[in-house]
């Protein structure tokens, strides 16, 4: 049996328009999802003005509706979609690094559908159960905001524990999760500074109890302990490994651009580290939960707005206008 509905299609040069879109029953080992919610992400910015085959939308919550044979997920189960569709059984997943497979079946929102439309065929084994506190919008912060965050403060974490300060390039979503995860993580009066070229941005990660720094002018930072590009820019990267203290890990989180280093004044002499931190690892999102659940409130206020779905394309251009936390898109629940 297949299903039909309506499902934005992503057509290039910032046209979203709908259309008739089917979608498969489950197949064993398989969960069809209603999809409630969706966050939108800058990765999405590629789909958005470049086109895209499939439905987009890579950081999905919603209820599942069928299960397909052999799976143990009961339908009406709630929770949040992996974007990495893993394998299980390759090497760097036996080991938990699911954010690393070898052989990844699917990458939700880019190789195949998305939380744009109202159904996600998804594998058991990347779906996330979430408890009935949670809102389902709210279940989309399990994503990039606390989950590539928090991997990413783990990376620093192999390198430097002593950490008395932070360091983040970029308030966009992204840096705001680093924001609000380094003081979950290392406590509200360990000072994380954030820098950006817009001053709404600045003025929200502030609101999380960041400090703000304009991105031109660091010298209010020090010698941060630790530092996380965002944004993806060379002179972010270049400016934070200017001002990082001996022993400090720089972390790059933002895909983008390059960095060129002296590898003896930049790594040798004052014992840096530079780390890359992709996505994060599927058994990281149950301690996620945990400090969802306890901070819900605060973590849910990084959704600035919401929109419904058939407000999709206005959804898109608060979101590229650069004065906004988190965007997230909703729908009820497809029968």
């Amino acid at each position: 049996m297949t299903r039909t509905a309506l499902a934005p299609v992503f057509s290039g040069d910032g046209r979203i328009e709908f259309a008739d879109r089917s979608y498969a029953d489950p197949g064993p080992g398989q969960l069809l999802l209603g999809v409630q919610a969706n966050a939108l992400c800058g990765t999405d910015r590629d789909q958005y003005f470049g086109g895209s085959s499939v439905v987009p939308g890579h950081e999905a919550a919603g209820t599942v509706i069928a299960a397909g044979e052999g799976t143990g997920v009961p339908v009406g189960s709630r929770g949040a979609v992996f974007l990495m569709d893993f394998c299980g059984e390759c090497r760097s997943c036996r080991l938990g690094a699911t954010n690393q497979c070898l052989a990844k079946r699917a990458d939700m929102g880019f190789t195949h559908d998305g939380g744009y439309g109202p159904y996600e065929l998804v594998h058991e084994t990347n779906f996330f159960p979430v408890t009935d506190d949670i809102e389902i919008g709210n279940a989309t912060m399990l994503l990039d905001v606390m989950g590539t965050s928090r991997h990413a403060l783990g990376r620093a974490a192999l390198v430097r524990q002593d950490v008395e300060s932070v360091y983040i390039a970029g308030a966009g979503p992204i840096g705001l999760g680093l924001a609000v995860m380094s003081k979950f993580l290392h406590g509200a009066d360990v000072p994380v500074y954030i820098s950006d070229i817009s001053q709404w941005r600045l003025d929200f990660a502030e609101s999380f109890g960041a400090i703000p720094v304009l991105a031109d002018d660091l010298k209010a930072v020090g010698d941060p302990d630790i530092a996380f590009d965002s944004s993806g820019k060379e002179v972010a990267r270049r400016a934070a490994l200017d001002i990082l203290g001996k022993r400090g890990a720089l972390i790059c989180v933002g895909h983008g651009e390059t960095v060129t280093i002296d590898v003896s004044s930049d790594l040798i002499a004052p014992e840096h580290a530079i780390l890359g931190s992709e996505y994060f690892r599927y058994d990281e999102m149950t301690a996620n939960l945990e400090l969802l659940q306890a901070n819900q409130e605060l973590i849910g206020r990084v959704i600035s707005h919401r929109r419904p779905v058939a407000d999709i394309r206005e959804a898109f251009a608060l979101f590229l206008a650069g004065e906004t936390g988190k965007v997230v898109v909703t729908q009820e629940i497809a029968s």
